[in-house]
């Protein structure tokens, strides 16, 4: 199978250097440093007790890595509309596209059901662009769980999450052969790797497990485990996980979401979500994947959210005074 990791930042790395290590014909598409690093010296992956090192072919210029059977793009989402830009040349008749990205994807709807089926995002995909060239037909739907950075150019760091590894799953759950492929190339690469046929409620369990910090973080630019040493702030967390559980039940999802276990998880999370490392990266931040869509479901279904809506609101002002985020 032929796979191009579109974004090889540090999901991306971590995910491209294991299927390159395995064997699997894989190309990057990566940019600045870390593409020359790469290109010098090959892709590191750093994981506890072990490393993995692998040779990829790897480019700015998707034309030169040619059609692939599978695309997985892992960059961030205000990246995304570059790469309907620039992702022509990776796609054949055949070509999959599989979204490993936070938050809600821009493709949410298609193939969703009922009244809401077909309708597009427009604060994800404002002229779109994703829609109509790469189109919602070839999508599947990806979610990694595993932490990870890159501490350096050429070198994924992977920092907790191993064993949870990447779920697959097509937008109208049903079981279909493009995705067990994609799977069986993880799995062959050593991977830990998921077929589920409930993507959207997968989705909205990693958002709210996103949720329950991640704010705080971004406001504090502490770790998570350092939200989760002030009791009012713990009951605040208690409080993100019931309005945010409460939405998605509204918009008709079923997350498995266990509160004592997610503050439990917290309150040993020495990570530095994504988002706050945009921040202090000086890089654009998901503010719409991550909150202004949630806020937008939130009032679509007429449910309040004052805790998120203050906490959203503060981060915006934060981003626009660093220039990281227009709205």
């Amino acid at each position: 199978m032929k796979i191009c990791v579109f974004g090889a930042g540090a999901i991306g790395g971590y995910l491209a250097g294991f299927l390159g290590a395995s064997g699997a014909e894989t190309s990057i598409v990566a940019r600045g440093p870390h593409l020359a690093a790469i290109r010098a010296s090959g892709l590191r992956v750093e994981l506890p007790g072990k490393h993995v090192s692998a040779h990829v072919m790897a480019s700015d210029d998707p034309a030169e890595l040619g059609p692939q059977d599978a695309v997985i793009v892992t960059v961030k989402a205000p990246s995304l509309p570059s790469v309907a830009g620039s992702i022509g040349p990776l796609l054949a008749p055949h070509t999959v596209v599989a979204f490993v990205t936070n938050g809600i994807p821009w493709w949410y709807f298609y193939r969703h059901g009922g009244a809401l089926d077909g309708q597009r995002i427009a604060r994800l995909d404002p002229e779109g662009a994703l829609w109509t060239k790469v189109g919602p037909e070839r999508v599947i739907g990806g979610i990694a769980w595993p932490a990870s950075s890159v501490p350096e150019p050429g070198l994924v760091r992977l920092l907790s999450g191993e064993t949870l590894g990447t779920t697959f799953g097509e937008p109208d759950g049903s079981s279909s052969p493009r995705v067990q492929k994609l799977a069986d190339a993880f799995q062959a690469a050593g991977l830990p790797v998921a077929v589920s046929d409930r993507i959207r409620d997968l989705i909205w369990q990693k958002l709210i497990f996103n949720l329950s910090a991640g704010p705080m973080c971004v406001l504090t630019e502490a770790p998570v485990k350092a939200t989760q040493e002030e009791e009012f702030l713990v009951a605040t967390s208690r409080q993100i996980l019931a309005e945010a559980e409460a939405v998605a039940r509204a918009m008709g999802r079923r997350p498995d979401v266990n509160v004592s276990r997610t503050l439990e998880v917290n309150h040993r999370l020495a990570h530095r979500p994504s988002i706050l490392q945009d921040l202090q990266a000086g890089r654009p931040m998901e503010i719409d994947a991550l909150y202004s869509v949630f806020q937008d479901f939130a009032r679509l279904v007429q449910l309040p959210t004052p805790a998120l809506d203050l906490l959203f609101a503060l981060i915006r002002v934060r981003a626009r005074a660093a220039g990281l985020y227009r709205g």
